[in-house]
């Protein structure tokens, strides 16, 4: 299965260079579990008498003649007649090639969209043979047929939808038989999943969209039983790392620190300092997730998770995903924290010898707290005693960068934290090797963020409304989903739009624009002067989606919210309401829409509730755009899953990768040969048949 994809029949080394780089596709592994990205049903034939203009059809005919024609532009006629009535076939282009495949006498099926002129025509229909003969039924017409995404480049190599199908029948049909099937058939017959074989057969060429369910479900399956034992695995190996000579807690710093807050905790907040503090004093390292809405308070959580290692002589590192977002956590930490507590920010765009400092502090122990992006990962970061690890917005990390930093300490602790609701199904799954915490209330001194929802044709009235808040004293957002116009969209852009309300809106008014391209320290520069009131009106892209906390930012323009997933516009929402003022999140949309945006706005207007806009936008988008996967398959790098859908298998999955893990030695660590396919015989055995390369590629 491991074979190279140039040596199938047809491919070679050019191609196979670029399936890989198009496609990702190497292996015929690869090719087999090239999942389609839709199905056209081409099931049912029509006699050609009853076929009318406008309508996508299958028929079947026998060929009459073939005729060459047109002037400015040729093209190929292929007529065909199936005794009701005759059609032809329209090519413009491969003439000479479909004059050799198309003989006369031959019976072909055709299937596309019906035109008339002078007579009835498919242009470039789906075309197949039928050969009573072949052992080969119709891949390309007459059943339900697969579609591929596919590239500019592969399609001129020949890798549309119907390239695919011919070279994914090949390998079926050289290689389906090396396939290993890793469930035994009482299980397979139990939790009512297909062969694999047959799954694999199936989901390139099935014989209706039941079967396409059947062999989804199966394949899914197969990644969620991947995924569950390798997340049990590391959860069982981490519990098996009992940390040596591992001190008591000294409350003092963080007995002092609670008295002294200028706020009343929540509940939430306090059930989950006591989690984390019961997680600290076991034996073993803490893995836990803290999600929380937008607001809700998870920052000072972890602030009390520091002092508690704080207060043992440990050290405590806070990663965070960008260095807007990093300064954001360092002005809290350093506002709530006593300056008896060493405190540094790193990030890596700081002087040479501001980092030299920096560096010294923290492996002398004279930096209690180290607040940083990316930079902490770099190997001159040494600590001299990690106990403490807190990632913020957690998935835009994977497993293995929490993994190299944990390298820093003996054992450390572990806290990450996201502000982004996960859904019950995501949680299953891709935080599988976590305990999950939830922070669900919003401290009481916060006002809902009221959402109104308005036409373009409304945006004046909004002009004024900002005014109104300005004069106030108040600030806003202007927020945009592209930094500059394409010719190729209709898109309002966040230069354009800073031009515009610059010099012709609000034209006494301090604006600035705020964008991902910028030098970090010119947006942070922009965020301190806005921080301060020095700038009335922050135009700006998503860049804001994280990070910016203004008390006095009362009012949010977002133009284009058709554009965003529901998540992230309660993200973007989210850095408004967070002072005791009410403030306003204002969608505008344009003036035509179609029902389903209405529906998805409409969600957003009628709830300020993040788990549940968060379940509702897995519903409606899947899970990549909510947790920021790059889109490599399916559903957020999942090949078959469905995160909407298959809560039912996720819980299949993990149940049997419960029982799997019951039988494995508690000592041994097979997270390598797990990956690689080298496990031995036994009851994990049967997992080196699994595709792991993608599911893999989730846990990066």
């Amino acid at each position: 299965m491991q074979t190279h994809i140039q040596y199938l029949k047809g491919i070679g080394p050019k191609k196979a260079d670029a399936l890989k780089a198009e496609a990702g596709i190497e292996t015929v592994e690869d090719l087999l579990y090239y999942a389609p990205r839709r199905y056209l049903d081409r099931s049912s034939f029509k006699s050609i008498v009853d076929c009318f203009p406008g309508e996508t059809v299958t028929v079947t005919g026998t060929i009459r003649h073939l005729s060459v024609a047109g002037k400015r532009r040729r093209f190929l006629e292929v007529f065909i007649d199936d005794g009701t009535d005759s059609l032809s076939g329209i090519f413009f282009a491969g003439i000479q090639y479909f004059q050799k495949i198309f003989i006369e006498g031959s019976t072909v099926i055709f299937s596309g969209k019906v035109d008339v002129y002078k007579g009835k025509q498919i242009v470039h229909p789906e075309f197949d043979f039928i050969d009573e003969d072949s052992r080969i039924k119709s891949i390309h017409a007459g059943r339900v047929i697969p579609l591929y995404r596919s590239t500019e480049k592969l399609k001129t190599l020949g890798f549309d939808s119907r390239g695919f199908r011919r070279a994914i029948r090949s390998a079926i049909d050289d290689y389906l038989d090396k396939i290993q099937e890793p469930l035994d058939s009482a299980l397979r017959e139990r939790l009512n999943l297909l062969p694999l074989r047959e799954a694999i057969c199936t989901i390139h060429f099935p014989e209706s969209f039941d079967d396409v369910e059947k062999a989804r479900r199966r394949l899914a399956f197969n990644e969620l039983l991947f995924l569950q034992v390798y997340l049990g695995i590391s959860r069982k190996n981490l519990q098996h790392e009992v940390a040596t000579g591992k001190p008591p807690i000294d409350s003092t710093f963080l007995d002092s620190f609670m008295r002294a807050l200028p706020f009343e905790l929540t509940e939430d907040q306090r059930n989950s300092i006591s989690e984390i503090k019961d997680d600290i004093e076991r034996p073993f390292p803490m893995n836990r997730l803290l999600q929380g809405d937008v607001g809700s308070g998870k920052t000072v959580v972890s602030m009390a998770a520091a002092l508690m290692v704080a207060g043992r002589g440990e050290q405590t590192a806070v990663m965070a995903p960008t260095e807007i977002l990093a300064s954001q956590h360092y002005r809290n930490f350093k506002r709530l924290i006593p300056d008896t507590i060493g405190m540094e920010l790193l990030t890596g765009n700081m002087p040479k010898n501001k980092k030299t400092e920096i560096l010294e502090s923290v492996q002398s122990g004279g930096c209690a707290i180290l607040i940083g992006t990316h930079a902490l990962l770099e190997g001159d970061v040494v600590f001299k005693k990690l106990g403490l690890i807190i990632i913020d917005e957690q998935h835009r990390f994977g497993v293995r960068q929490r993994a190299t930093l944990r390298e820093k300490g003996e054992h450390p602790d572990l806290l990450v934290m996201t502000a982004t609701p996960i859904p019950r199904s995501l949680a299953l799954t891709l935080y599988g090797d976590l305990d999950i915490t939830s922070i669900r209330v919003k401290p009481l001194n916060r006002l809902p963020v009221k959402t109104i929802a308005l036409p373009e044709s409304r945006m004046a009235g909004v002009y004024r409304s900002v005014e109104k808040y300005l004069a106030e004293g108040r600030q806003a957002y202007f927020v945009y989903p592209v930094i500059e116009e394409s010719s190729k969209t209709e898109l309002k852009s966040a230069i354009t739009a800073y031009e515009t309300l610059k010099n012709d809106v609000f034209t006494n008014r301090r604006i600035d624009l705020l964008h991902g391209r910028l030098h970090s320290r010119d947006k942070e520069d922009i965020m301190r002067r806005f921080i301060d009131g020095h700038i009335d009106i922050l135009v700006s892209t998503t860049v804001i989606e994280v990070g910016i906390d203004v008390p006095n930012a009362t009012i949010m323009v977002i133009q284009h919210p058709e554009r965003f997933g529901l998540s992230q516009l309660h993200q973007l929402r989210g850095r408004v309401g967070r002072g005791e003022q009410q403030s306003f999140c204002v969608l505008l949309y344009p003036d035509e829409i179609g029902a389903d945006t209405k529906t998805r706005i409409d969600v957003l207007v009628n709830s300020d509730d993040g788990f549940r806009i968060a379940e509702e936008d897995l519903r409606l988008r899947g899970s990549g755009e909510i947790v920021g996967f790059q889109q490599h398959g399916r559903d957020g790098g999942f090949e078959f899953t469905d995160l909407a859908s298959d809560l039912d298998i996720i819980r299949l999955a993990r149940e049997e990768a419960d029982t799997i893990l019951q039988h494995m030695p508690d000592t041994v660590s097979v997270l390598n040969s797990l990956s690689e396919g080298t496990l031995p015989a036994g009851p994990l055995g049967p997992l080196n048949s699994l595709r792991r390369r993608k599911i893999l590629s989730l846990l990066s």
